[in-house]
């Protein structure tokens, strides 16, 4: 980092002695002995730059607020566009899944003759069940590789940049892996853990007699509440690892403790700031989906009165078509502000533990200058961080 005032704005040069006393300053010099050349406003202080999504400075709430919806509204291609597009894929890939198995193993099942039917049954419940899986296993990846695509446009917007879809996807190369593991990792210890717990549910009421159902019912209210207060908790405190995953570009492990470490002082700021946008998110999305939802239910009888099986058929199949549309057009923008708020906290934490704000401040002066920084992001870009070689998986 230079030695430059972090809030000096260009055109702004030091004269005198830096006292405010000091005869030999410039005529009409500011204190603390700055002098504006010819045509700037005579100050004592100007704000920091906004080069681009937000100012180079520690953010405040309205700030990360009005930066989360921005991120929209700037380079709406590989934010919206991507997440749209990513989402009607996962709609697509699912509900293909979904029904395709569905159909195939009715038919199975009506073609087996009384032998084979214990047989047929079976294999259609493990079809069924691998089906799923394929599913949750292709809404992970989308899922890390939309975060990742948002998380790499706000930090190069921080800086002025607009990229293409292609080039973000271009400047996460050798994280992609990392990020989905990461993301398949929480949702295998998220589905061991409510595993668990219901089979501990479900052994107390068998188990303990007359009053296992009651036992059991207690066990899940307590045991629900605990599983919810962990769950958000670690949610705040690993909220973090897949920015540091893709901007820091360190190893799994070491993302972890990272994003765990940064958390470290701000974790209630962190969970507000993410409880409301997602609850927004939830909210909007009842308020949207609600009419057309009624719409729906009472279109049945004003479009078909008489109950005419093709005409309810009809009307079955192109509500539900126009429900999943909308669906997946309100989970791509929640997608995005979720994402764009992750990024933007992360980014506010470093500045203020870090000094971040300064090593943006920097690259913006040196690429004005014609330069090629180092990328600010980067572990590499911090000589004290012990957290093994970037880029690795």
């Amino acid at each position: 980092m230079t030695n430059d005032s972090p809030w000096q704005s260009p055109g702004w040069q030091p004269s005198g002695n830096g006292d405010s006393s000091d005869p030999g300053g410039a005529p009409g010099a500011s204190p603390g002995g700055y002098a504006p050349t010819p045509g700037q406003p005579a100050a004592g202080w100007t704000p920091p730059p906004k080069p681009g999504l937000i100012p180079l400075r520690p953010l405040d709430f309205g700030t990360i607020l009005g930066g989360t919806f921005q991120v929209l509204r700037r380079n709406p291609r590989p934010t919206f566009g991507a997440a749209l597009l990513i989402n009607a894929l996962v709609v697509i890939v699912t509900f293909g899944l979904t029904f395709g198995v569905s159909f195939w193993a009715v038919d199975r099942e009506l073609r087996a003759s009384a032998d084979d039917l214990d047989a047929v049954s079976a294999g259609t419940v493990g079809l069924v069940i691998l089906s799923g899986i394929i599913a949750v296993a292709v809404s992970l990846v989308a899922q890390a590789v939309l975060q990742g695509v948002i998380v790499l446009e706000v930090s190069r917007a921080t800086l002025g940049e607009k990229l293409t879809l292609r080039a973000l996807l271009a400047r996460g190369r050798g994280r992609w892996g990392a990020l989905i593991g990461w993301t398949a990792l929480l949702s295998l210890a998220l589905i061991i853990a409510l595993t668990v717990l219901v089979l501990l549910i479900v052994g107390m009421a068998v188990a303990t007699g007359p009053a296992g159902p009651f036992l059991a019912v207690g066990l899940g209210i307590i045991g629900g509440l605990g599983f919810a207060v962990i769950a958000a908790w670690l949610w705040i405190k690993l909220a973090l690892v897949p920015t540091a995953i893709m901007l820091e570009r360190l190893p799994l492990r070491a993302a972890i403790r990272r994003g765990w470490t940064l958390v470290a002082g701000h974790f209630w700021r962190t969970f507000g700031i993410l409880l409301l946008v997602t609850v927004m998110v939830q909210i909007a999305s009842g308020v949207v989906s609600f009419p057309f939802q009624l719409a729906v239910g009472f279109g049945g009888v004003l479009v078909n009165p008489a109950g005419d099986p093709t005409g309810s058929i009809a009307l079955i199949i192109g509500s539900n078509v126009l429900l999943i549309a909308i669906t997946v057009v309100i989970g791509a923008i929640g997608s995005v502000l979720l994402s764009s708020a992750t990024a933007l906290l992360y980014i506010d934490i470093r500045m203020r533990k870090e000094g971040l704000d300064l090593d943006l401040q920097r690259v913006v002066e040196e690429r004005a200058a014609g330069l090629d920084p180092q990328d600010p992001y980067e572990a590499a870009a911090r000589p004290d961080a012990p957290y093994g070689t970037p880029g690795g998986a």
